[in-house]
């Protein structure tokens, strides 16, 4: 269970995970030594999962993100797992989910350029057995975009 500290650590490592134990412990006016162990508690329990770099994609390279929305032709549990596990493979897709209603599974995608996406979807989406339909829409302006969860 997480206790008010836990929860401030968690806070503070979420908008910068470099962030040092001792850093942490003056901001919420405690010791080094117990913040460093509770991170480690967080981590050794799995509320930290792990530390990452959140990469620039503008800097990096032009791309545009494409949501697709996947329906299977069955929904039988073995021909969801053979689909999982190949997008799964598929560098495009960055986030997957199942989902509720029309359709089966809600994938982002990001690729380089529209091209790239009628590659990617013709050439791996498509392909797939069991894809009963497919429809996408395409990011026009990126709001918001956060890794942060919403700690109550």
């Amino acid at each position: 269970m997480l206790d008010k500290v836990d929860r401030a650590i968690l806070k503070i490592l979420e908008k910068d995970s470099k962030t040092v134990a001792k850093a942490i412990a003056e901001q919420l006016n405690l010791t080094k030594t117990p913040v460093y162990e509770r991170i480690k508690r967080l981590e050794n329990e799995g509320y930290i999962k792990k530390y990452t770099a959140i990469i620039s994609k503008e800097k990096v390279e032009q791309s545009i993100t494409v949501f697709s929305f996947v329906s299977l032709e069955a929904q039988k549990g073995s021909l969801m797992d053979d689909f999982l596990q190949k997008v799964y493979e598929f560098s495009e897709v960055t986030e997957c989910f199942v989902v509720g209603g029309e359709f089966d599974f809600l994938l982002k995608v990001v690729v380089k350029d529209l091209d790239a996406y009628y590659d990617f979807a013709k050439t791996k989406i498509a392909s797939l057995e069991n894809i009963g339909a497919v429809k996408s829409a395409f990011v026009l302006n990126e709001v918001k975009n956060t890794t942060s969860f919403p700690l109550l």
